[in-house]
């Protein structure tokens, strides 16, 4: 099932559960597809694209949560963090660190990497094995973790 047809039967369950939160988020996927396809550049998104289109949501809805906490709005950040719920339910299973780790520690021995001016390379080939699995920030820090000791 496409994720547009995700996203369409999802957006019919919150109208009928009247969840203005989850219909919010929803409706903003459906966008950033709808703007996606009608840019001209790739009118056909593929799985990856969609992903990354997910993570970047996320992304944008967690540091406008972290901006609303830092400024005392708690009550703007419980909405966002609501949206995030909601868009993570699109992507794909995520890694836990612990898989991160295993999988980073399989590229280093294999590529036989060293020190932190080996982050570059170990970095590309860790985004192309878990793109849409784990987020960039994750992986750069486990990164510099495993190659800094």
């Amino acid at each position: 099932m496409s994720l547009q047809t995700k996203i369409a039967e999802s957006m019919k369950t919150a109208m009928k559960a009247k969840d203005t939160v989850a219909l919010e988020a929803l409706r903003a996927i459906k966008s950033e597809l709808l703007l996606a396809q009608t840019s001209g550049v790739n009118a056909e998104l593929t799985e990856a694209d969609e992903v990354k289109m997910l993570q970047k949501m996320i992304k944008q809805r967690k540091n406008s949560a972290d901006i609303f906490v830092e400024q005392g709005r708690q009550d703007l950040a419980e909405p966002e963090l609501a949206q995030v719920a909601i868009i993570e339910q699109f992507l794909p299973t995520q890694l836990s660190e612990e898989e991160v780790e295993t999988i980073v520690k399989h590229i280093i021995n294999e590529g036989g990497f060293s020190g932190m001016q080996a982050m570059g390379q170990v970095m590309s080939l860790a985004n192309a094995k878990m793109a849409g699995s784990v987020d960039g920030k994750t992986i750069s820090t486990i990164v510099k973790k495993m190659l800094g000791a």
